[in-house]
């Protein structure tokens, strides 16, 4: 069996945090989103066509939020 490594393990609990609450995607600090975006883009999805086309929206869903973030306007959202 494979060894998991910390990458993995941060990306897997960074995704159940965004699945147990779809709040908890706002909750994200800057920093945070920009690591599970990091984490997302490295993991191989292309033999699995459903979880690479999360895999896009996913990047989609951070790429507009850290768009809130930098240019502020997370503050209301």
């Amino acid at each position: 069996m494979a060894e998991i490594s910390d990458e993995d393990r941060q990306r897997v609990e960074f995704l159940r945090r965004i699945s147990s609450s779809k709040h908890e995607f706002k909750k994200f600090s800057l920093e945070e989103l920009k690591q599970l975006q990091e984490l997302v883009e490295k993991k191989d999805y292309s033999h699995d066509k459903k979880a690479h086309k999360s895999k896009v929206k996913l990047l989609g869903k951070i790429n507009v939020r850290i768009y809130e973030l930098t240019e502020g306007r997370g503050i209301w959202g």
